[in-house]
């Protein structure tokens, strides 16, 4: 008796031990999880974050000028450490605004002659234009050297000439260049002038190669402006050399010159704002906008949009700086511009986000002239003889919470839009974040694939656990289960290879195939319940459901078959011309109904097999409790058993969806990967979690581009989060509710 007591209580020890050892294994994982998920969280916001920072400046170093002449123009190299200045006396210094030689004009040029005018191309051109009283053009282009002597890094001044070292003569009687523009492109090259005594010029230019020299011969064809102002303020000349705007105090005149034989005024245009003087007129980056400056401190932008099969120059946006502007310095590669203001105001803005990312008082006095780095991280401010260098941090302007979620008006668009374009091959372009075509994308993909899987998942679930015998239900159940471990790869590429072109080439068959296939079941079990009773109990219970497979394998078979005839009867032979000539409706191959179809297959077997468990763990003495008062097989599963697994249904479904809205593979390899705002069935989409798989190996990383698609991540993850409380939510009140059952 004691050895017994004894073995008994070793053995309620050694269940203690591995009753604690699981609750502490348990919990370890429980806590793991949601550390894991904590982890991923934080990391997510860690690389979101720096996207949301403000911008912020910083004083490095000034430097006292040694020339006290105004000041053209500024600028400096990608290294931040030599600056140039152009004079109004034509002298050009180099200036060490780092290192050893800080403060010091390391090299100067000084040009011939009475400057009477000076233009600068758009700043990734970088190139300067002098106009003399003589009536002549010289082109200059500051240039740095790099080398590396004694693997010290060198970085050598030069002044280079596009046009060559001799002038251009742009007037021929001579008079002085009051006002000019200059632009290059490729081979071509294009001046415009106002001369003195009123008179507007445009000079044409072609370069080409001398086959002995090598070098570029510059001709010139001179024609004068139509209709131009009496007094002109401003010459604006675009890169493309297609338009030439001509500033007359709030008026421009637009004229078209792509023709040096017919050039052309196409119109005048008022772009003052509010009744203000405008005061200046720059090309943002990209030269298809234009910022206009006004005396109180307003600026605006302007681009054309089309409009009745005509592009009209368009007031777009408006932007407000403290006093009125002196000068604009607009970004090398981004839609970016900074401004100064007689207040002594320095003000940054970024077009496309419609924002102000700084607003700093940083002189008593009125600011002079500014200019921004090439890498957008360095300023020079001139005032009072003095020339500032300051450090910038604005790593990521464009991207805003009005740029990431609401319409947008970019250049060239019609009207405001939502629009996912992160590249272009362009360093003009102007980036396109909005999340909501993705986003979009994302619950439509999603939709699709639960209107196709839920009723089949769910119905099939409910029969199975219900109402098959339990010797077919024991091949049904693996067989749907084992369908979740088909990599979904295989889905997506059966879908875009196989499916997509099926379905396009019997458009008419698959909607007769959606029309018949309920309609042949509703008829065949008509039919069998008309059946004389004895051919009725012939069949074993719970295998009525494989008489349905031959019926849907010819109803399927004949509606892929006659496709072609009613091809030809209704749509003239071709189906998807019709839809888009006579409907409207345009079709992609590779649309959210191959999607639907593709990802339903990928998630029925998530539902379906919570789902079963669920219907099928319904405590028998509930049904037989059911059936022993009366009420048939169909109102038991109606009123009791469905009502006692809805908890279980529910997270079935939930599942589903969360497996539908992170799907990857099959979004990528089943529809177009279009970033459009369509409900069309017809049309495709591109999710966050196949836009993030798309573009992450292509992002550089710390970019922009690089933490919006984190941020696309982040989304994705709280959408998940969403869907999950939401459904534990749901599931917690319907089990409190029928749990009395």
């Amino acid at each position: 008796m004691a050895e017994e007591f004894s073995l008994s209580l070793a053995g309620s020890r050694k269940r203690l031990v591995k009753d604690k050892l699981a609750k502490y294994g348990v919990t370890t994982g429980a806590v793991l999880v949601l550390t894991a998920l904590l982890l991923i969280f934080f990391y997510l916001l860690y690389v979101v974050q720096p996207i949301f920072e403000k911008a912020e400046i910083e004083k490095l170093v000034d430097v006292k000028l040694s020339q006290q002449a105004n000041s053209l123009a500024l600028g400096m190299e990608e290294q931040n450490e030599i600056a140039y200045r152009m004079s109004d006396n034509g002298l050009i210094e180099f200036i060490a605004i780092k290192g050893k030689q800080q403060g010091q004009v390391i090299k100067q040029h000084q040009l011939s002659g009475q400057v009477t005018s000076f233009a600068q191309t758009v700043p990734a051109k970088g190139m300067m234009a002098f106009g003399f009283a003589d009536g002549s053009l010289e082109v200059v282009m500051p240039n740095f050297l790099v080398s590396y002597p004694n693997d010290i890094r060198q970085i050598t001044p030069e002044l280079r000439f596009p046009l060559g070292e001799e002038r251009l003569e742009i007037d021929p009687q001579g008079q002085p260049l009051s006002h000019i523009a200059f632009e290059l492109s490729d081979e071509s090259a294009g001046i415009a002038a106002i001369t003195k005594d009123g008179r507007a010029l445009f000079m044409s230019l072609t370069g080409e190669e001398d086959m002995m020299t090598e070098e570029v011969v510059w001709e010139g064809e001179v024609t004068s402006l139509p209709d131009a102002p009496a007094k002109v303020d401003q010459l604006i000349l675009l890169p493309n050399l297609r338009n030439l705007y001509v500033r007359s105090g709030n008026r421009l005149s637009i004229y078209d010159i792509s023709d040096i034989d017919d050039v052309q005024l196409k119109g005048i245009k008022d772009i003052s704002a509010n009744q203000a003087n405008v005061t200046r007129v720059e090309l943002l980056t990209g030269a298809s906008s234009l910022l206009v400056a006004n005396d109180n401190g307003v600026i605006s932008q302007w681009f054309e949009v089309a409009s009745n099969g005509t592009r009209e120059l368009t007031h777009i946006r408006e932007f407000k700086a403290e006093g009125s502007v002196v000068d604009i310095a607009p970004e090398f590669f981004r839609k970016g511009f900074l401004t100064i203001d007689s207040n002594g105001y320095l003000d940054i803005f970024h077009t496309t986000g419609e924002t102000q990312l700084l607003s700093e008082k940083i002189s008593a006095n009125a600011l002079q002239s500014v200019a921004i780095s090439p890498r957008a991280n360095a300023l020079l401010i001139e005032t009072n003889g003095t020339l500032s260098v300051y450090r910038l941090e604005n790593e990521h302007p464009e991207v805003t919470w009005s740029a990431l979620w609401q319409e947008v008006w970019y250049e060239g668009y019609a009207e405001p839009d939502y629009v996912w374009q992160s590249t272009s091959a362009s360093d003009d372009f102007e980036p396109k974040l909005s999340l909501v075509p993705i986003s979009f994308g994302t619950i439509k993909a999603a939709m699709y694939a639960m209107l196709f899987a839920v009723p089949i998942a769910l119905a099939g679930a409910i029969y199975t656990a219900y109402f098959m015998s339990s010797g077919v239900r024991k091949f049904v159940k693996p067989t749907v289960e084992i369908m979740e471990a088909l990599p979904t790869v295989i889905l997506g590429f059966l879908a875009g290879l196989w499916l997509a072109p099926l379905i396009e080439e019997n458009m008419p068959g698959i909607v007769l195939l959606i029309v018949t296939l309920p309609l042949s079941m509703l008829l065949a079990a008509f039919v069998w319940h008309n059946l004389p009773k004895s051919v009725r109990q012939a069949t074993p219970e719970g295998w009525h459901s494989l008489i349905l497979i031959p019926i849907v394998i010819a109803v399927g078979y004949g509606a892929i078959a006659v496709s072609p005839t009613f091809e030809v009867w209704l749509f003239d032979g071709d189906a998807r011309k019709y839809m888009t000539n006579e409907l409207g409706i345009n079709f992609d191959q590779r649309n959210s109904l191959v999607v639907g179809i593709a990802m339903g297959f990928a998630v029925i077997p998530t539902i379906f097999s919570i789902a079963e468990d669920a219907v099928f763990s319904v405590p028998k003495h509930l049904t037989n409790g059911s059936l022993a008062l009366g009420a048939t097989n169909w109102q038991t599963l109606v009123r009791v058993v469905i009502l006692t697994a809805s908890p279980g249904i529910f997270s079935a479904v939930m599942m589903g969806l969360g497996r539908a809205v992170g799907e990857t593979m099959i979004v990528l390899m089943a529809t177009g990967n279009t970033p459009v705002m369509d409900w069309s069935v017809f049309q495709g989409m591109r999710t966050l979690a196949a836009n993030i798989a798309v573009e992450m190996p292509e992002s550089e990383v710390g970019s922009s581009h690089y933490r919006v698609l984190f941020l696309a991540a982040f989304v994705l993850f709280v959408f998940t989060f969403c869907f999950n409380t939401v459904a534990e939510f749901v599931r917690q009140r319907l089990r409190e509710k029928y749990s009395s059952l």
